[in-house]
């Protein structure tokens, strides 16, 4: 009887499971079904939506579906971006993690950011984020001036409620931050970067994170022991725990390829007496001197000559550009040699997918589409805006 009862109740658990996995089939072919023939009206609201975060007014989504309906899809895509909300919230959201340690994306806007809208706004060509003497400030009636030494004039804008797509102006970094054009690296030398990245340390932060915002790649993706080691500073052990091994087949994986272009940031320094940025032309930042008795016969910085070890080795296959001869000095030539490669592209091309889709690639057509993408993205002037639009196009079915 026991056993009965225990198989009918096995029975009843078995046949509701079954009803749920029906059901959920069922939700998901209806889903896959509804995407596949969703009108030109459905799938002009999914880009709007995707792009925007907020639904379109009547006006626009009328034009937007006529547009879909001509098989203009792209230019639909495009009237999307018009929306204030695209600039003051989609892409306030998808450049914030940049600009702070954290990689929150809950920290107030500043210069990074609003310069990082100004130029998705303008079609400035993106390549050039991390070298122009660039730097948008905020036009708008009651707001402190932009300073050099605090970030009151972008948390007020955003405090008020200010409308980024109209009020962002372009500015110079040499004429707000006080520094020569040569010396300006575009988003690299804004003031909240230089507040992150440059303070304290060694400098070596700001390239970490540069490498993680605008290459997609963390040192330890890029380690290579193969390299020549020479450009090693005092302050990295040759033996840590004793077991010189760790240097040789761990450290070094990193420090090879990290130190020689970290050179380029030895005038540059945050300076928290002051709350600002400092380029000093004339010395070596004394932190490249940090810890100089860990091994004394390491590599000590002279001026900010940088060389590109990476172009050989496993990470020549980051694209670095033919054009471009791997080697320079200061922070702009660096950030040339890094806005110019093909991992570059690549990577802003599959931060917009990831936002925009609300996933990453996943499979070949996915990977497919954001290799295309890429490609266009660089033949037609490194548009960012572009690469919204054309990402929204692709991903309105799911």
């Amino acid at each position: 009887m026991m056993i009965e009862k225990y198989a009918s109740g096995s029975r009843r658990r078995s046949v509701r499971r079954s009803v749920v996995v029906m059901s959920a089939g069922a939700l998901l072919i209806a889903h896959t079904l509804g995407a596949a023939v969703a009108g030109p009206r459905d799938q002009a609201k999914r880009i709007h939506d995707r792009i925007t975060g907020v639904p379109p007014n009547a006006t626009v989504l009328a034009n937007m579906e006529s547009l879909i309906s001509s098989n203009r899809a792209l230019d639909a895509a495009l009237v999307a971006t018009e929306n204030p909300a695209f600039y003051t919230v989609t892409l306030k959201n998808f450049a914030t993690p940049w600009t702070n340690r954290e990689q929150t994306v809950f920290a107030p806007l500043n210069d990074y950011t609003a310069t990082v809208i100004g130029m998705v706004r303008d079609d400035v060509p993106f390549n050039t984020a991390l070298s122009a003497d660039l730097l948008y400030t905020v036009q708008a009636s009651g707001l402190p001036a932009y300073s050099a030494v605090n970030n009151d004039h972008y948390e007020q804008a955003e405090a008020n409620g200010v409308d980024l797509k109209a009020a962002l102006l372009p500015a110079t970094q040499s004429q707000l931050l006080g520094i020569p054009p040569a010396a300006a690296a575009g988003l690299m030398t804004t003031r909240a970067s230089a507040a992150a990245f440059f303070l304290d340390g060694t400098n070596r932060a700001m390239f970490r994170f540069t490498l993680m915002a605008h290459m997609c790649k963390d040192l330890e993706e890029l380690q290579d022991i193969t390299l020549p080691n020479d450009r090693i500073r005092q302050d990295v052990s040759r033996s840590p725990g004793g077991d010189s091994r760790i240097y040789l087949n761990n450290c070094v994986g990193c420090h090879t390829g990290m130190e020689p272009m970290t050179q380029a940031f030895a005038h540059y320094d945050f300076d928290e007496t002051q709350n600002r940025l400092v380029y000093d032309p004339t010395r070596v930042d004394p932190k490249y001197f940090n810890n100089a008795d860990t091994f004394k016969p390491g590599y000590v910085t002279p001026d900010d000559r940088w060389d590109n070890y990476w172009r050989k080795g496993q990470n020549r296959l980051l694209g670095w550009s033919p054009q471009l001869p791997g080697t320079g000095n200061g922070a702009k030539s660096l950030g040339e040699e890094l806005g110019n490669s093909e991992a570059f592209a690549h990577c802003q091309v599959e931060k917009v997918f990831k936002a925009v889709c609300f996933r990453a690639p996943r499979n070949s057509a996915d990977r497919g589409k954001v290799d295309q993408i890429t490609a266009s993205f660089k033949s037609n002037g490194y548009k960012l805006k572009q690469v919204w639009a054309e990402t929204a196009v692709y991903c309105m079915g799911d």
